[in-house]
């Protein structure tokens, strides 16, 4: 994030991608859900076995509005992702969510203590348990244009529900948050040189 002349604040959201391969691993996660919180830590894994150089892991987020701080911390994410750092910052921000999920969701989703809380309060939790500073980000007044992004990219591809798995443009409803990653890397067949698209 940098200031331009005639103080226009110009800005970059770093893509939440990691890897290089020709295959492509999406997946639809919101950012305080409980079975995000199960997915978001395999797709390391998913990578790290796969190998960069023959897996592109995209993460896409999908704001459920039965989370009620769902959409804040979306922004926040997609804020840290503004930063120094990027893609890096963004996902510390994503793990200490999903680590301390309790601290940004409602019981219920309609109650407990949580119902006192507030967006700036939110985001003084996101820092201090992520390390990194989003508040002056997370005020970018066009960054909303991001997470429309992330919103229509879901819709357009029928995604409803997190997490949602998508490979190489096709989404895989057989998949999910309690497969072991084994079964992910499976599904890629990455040894078969017919299963790379063309």
């Amino acid at each position: 994030m940098t200031e331009a002349a005639g103080d226009t604040l110009t800005w970059r959201a770093d893509p939440l991608i990691c890897g290089r391969g020709p295959r492509t691993f999406e997946a639809f996660l919101e950012p305080t859900c409980p079975y995000s919180a199960k997915a978001f830590p395999k797709l390391a894994e998913l990578l790290s076995a796969a190998g960069e150089d023959r897996l592109t892991v995209k993460v896409r987020l999908l704001s459920q509005p039965w989370h009620l701080f769902s959409g804040i911390v979306s922004r926040a994410i997609l804020a840290a992702s503004t930063t120094e750092g990027g893609r890096e910052a963004a996902r510390r921000v994503m793990a200490a969510v999903y680590v301390n999920r309790d601290e940004f969701e409602f019981t219920h989703h309609c109650s407990g203590a949580n119902m006192d809380e507030t967006p700036n309060g939110i985001l003084s939790r996101i820092e201090a348990k992520s390390g990194v500073r989003v508040t002056e980000a997370f005020a970018i007044p066009d960054l909303d244009r991001e997470i429309k992004w992330h919103t229509r990219y879901a819709r357009q591809n029928g995604v409803h529900v997190t997490p949602t798995f998508m490979i190489d443009g096709t989404i895989r409803p057989e998949l999910s948050s309690g497969d072991p990653v084994g079964r992910w890397l499976d599904s890629l067949v990455l040894d078969d040189p017919a299963s790379v698209p063309r």
